[in-house]
């Protein structure tokens, strides 16, 4: 049996996927932008439900793809005489997948988890540095400066991306250096950040902090 045809199909399915992330990636920079601009609530949790939406259509591409890479699989193993009906069988195994489904499913989708994140750290930004200055604009300054500064460095973050599994923050080149570095001498990677008890940060845990590169900018521009 020639499975061209279904390797076609899952290639144009992976494209789908490329376009549902990049929807997803402009839906937490439009938040961003909304939180920045001081916008109404409603209008930051109306793109949360976006995320959400295209959190749903992910999880049902991703089925539909298991579904159809299990049933070839099982196909290839069985090496049965007659050709089955695979329609029938990826839909046998889709419906399975689909009926599990809950909404918590769509609350650990890792883009979303990131705009909830950044969202959040967005916000905190703003409402800190609006207490602040209240009380004093030298302090408010200083504090800002202080989260803007790498631990590695000790210079002001150009791109800064965040530890996913201890919070903090580092510049990017340099943190990723550091990791190329131990990797090649088959050592694990303590987190920078003084006090900071985590011993082992991987490439794969960090993520671009959007909201903090906003606040250097915006700190800058002033």
């Amino acid at each position: 049996i020639s499975f061209n045809s279904v390797d076609s199909s899952l290639s144009s399915l992976k494209n789908c996927q490329s376009y549902i992330n990049t929807g997803m990636e402009i839906a937490t920079h439009v938040a961003l932008d909304l939180v920045e601009s001081f916008n109404d609530v409603e209008d930051v949790n109306s793109m949360e439900n976006v995320m959400l939406e295209y959190a749903a259509m992910d999880r049902e591409l991703n089925h539909y793809m298991t579904a159809i890479e299990e049933t070839v699989n099982q196909i290839k193993r069985e090496k049965p005489e007659n050709i089955p009906d695979l329609k029938y069988l990826v839909n046998e195994k889709f419906t399975a997948l689909e009926s599990k489904n809950t909404d918590s499913d769509l609350q650990k989708n890792e883009k979303y988890i990131y705009f909830k994140d950044q969202v959040k750290e967005m916000r905190k930004q703003y409402n800190d540095n609006e207490a602040i200055e209240q009380i004093d604009e030298d302090i408010a300054v200083t504090q800002s400066q202080m989260n803007f500064i790498c631990p590695i460095t000790q210079m002001e973050m150009k791109r800064p991306v965040r530890n996913k599994v201890c919070g903090h923050t580092y510049e990017e080149d340099a943190i990723l250096k550091i990791i190329q570095t131990r990797k090649q001498q088959k050592k694990k990677v303590r987190c920078p950040k003084i006090g900071c008890s985590h011993a082992d940060v991987k490439g794969s845990d960090l993520v671009p902090d959007e909201a903090l590169k906003r606040a250097i900018d915006s700190q800058n521009k002033q």
